[in-house]
């Protein structure tokens, strides 16, 4: 129903490049706290960065059920590996999609397309995560600029962006209603970054906070209409949380193939670990478990490619998808049991990279109250 032919095709490619390319690397990755850069060279060159992004932009045309076969697979190898993946064809590139002028999206996207050029997301704040309307960076009229004061934080990216996209109060008053969004370039005099955050997990890809010092931004780089910024940043979460939801379902079934491995090479009491009755009820519910959240997850992708609105889809699928995801990557590290604990195996830096999941591009409780306004509206 979800995927054909063709879908399961790029599925293999992805599936055989993680396996090849990323898995035995991601141990490295972790520790060097660094991606090689050969592994975006070969994305480059599969044409990942620009699966959804359109043809006329660089990008490969393709649909979000392709989308979430290449991360699914990708993830079940290396959530870090998927980070700069996902921002391409997520929150870099759509807010230019949904807002842009055809002048920008020349400009910026058949850079992120390639690859060769990153676009970061700047909406948290020190004191604005779940509550993005509570922003207090400011963006004053000046002549044919804006003048730009404010600070960023938790900035996927932020060190290496060429530009970032930078949500600030034209209108305070009016509250989120006041918010307009820019495409800051990351040389403009007044920018800087703050320092290099060290992370449980997904280490790899540097996050780090925006510092906006009288940034001026000329009123070209106005992206989408003045006070709608708000509007351009909730529709490209949507879009964002499929993919946080692959990264949820990858992630599992990664956590699942090392535990169920680990479980059938073990003995204890003379017999295979995989023979005990308890721990193989523990590996159905997880198989149960990651299964119901991957039809979430194929549906919203199946519904977004349909052009319906997926608001409430895509926030179950990122709800389900990444609360399994600590409860399938916790039971995977169980089944190891002391091994479980130490570096040497895979499951532990999966269930530190997978403890994010529930919190980035909207908590699990931001996801409760968009799904019950949904259906309660």
């Amino acid at each position: 129903m979800f995927f054909n032919e063709d879908h399961e095709d790029i599925r293999e490619l992805a599936r055989e490049f993680a396996e090849k390319e990323i898995a035995p690397k991601a141990k490295e990755i972790d520790e060097n706290d660094e991606v090689p850069q050969e592994i975006y060279d070969k994305m480059s060159e599969m044409g990942f960065f620009g699966i959804k992004i359109p043809e006329e932009y660089g990008g490969m045309g393709m649909d979000t059920r392709t989308y979430v076969c290449v991360m699914e697979e990708i993830c079940k190898a290396s959530l870090t590996c998927s980070l700069k993946l996902s921002s391409a064809n997520s929150l870099s590139t759509a807010p230019l999609l949904l807002a842009g002028t055809e002048e920008q999206k020349q400009k910026y996207v058949p850079g992120i397309a390639d690859g060769s050029e990153f676009m970061a997301f700047g909406l948290t704040e020190p004191g604005a995560g779940s509550d993005a309307g509570a922003m207090t960076t400011k963006a004053v009229e000046d002549g044919d600029s804006y003048i730009l004061n404010g600070r960023k934080t938790f900035i996927t990216g932020a060190p290496f962006a060429n530009n970032t996209v930078i949500f600030a109060k034209t209108n305070p008053e009016k509250g989120p209603k006041g918010i307009t969004s820019f495409i800051v370039d990351m040389s403009l005099p007044g920018v800087s970054v703050g320092k290099h955050e060290e992370k449980m997990g997904l280490r790899g890809v540097a996050t780090s906070d925006v510092v906006l010092e009288d940034v001026r931004v000329p009123k070209s780089e106005i992206l989408g209409e003045i006070d709608k910024g708000f509007i351009t940043a909730m529709k490209t979460l949507s879009i964002g949380r499929i993919g946080v939801a692959c990264q949820g379902i990858g992630v599992s079934q990664g956590a699942m193939a090392e535990g169920i491995k680990f479980i059938k090479e073990r003995k204890q009491f003379g017999q295979f670990l995989a023979e005990f009755q308890g721990l193989r009820f523990m590996v159905a519910d997880m198989e149960a478990r990651v299964n119901a959240a991957k039809l979430l997850v194929y549906n919203a992708a199946y519904k977004m490619d349909m052009g319906e609105d997926v608001t409430k889809d895509a926030a179950m699928a990122k709800y389900m998808a990444t609360e399994t995801a600590l409860d399938v990557v916790s039971k995977s590290l169980q089944l190891h049991g002391g091994y479980g604990y130490v570096k040497e195996y895979p499951i532990e830096r999966m269930y530190r990279d997978a403890r994010v999941l529930t919190l980035f591009e909207g908590t699990s409780q931001i996801m409760q109250i968009v799904i019950a306004g949904a259906v309660l509206k």
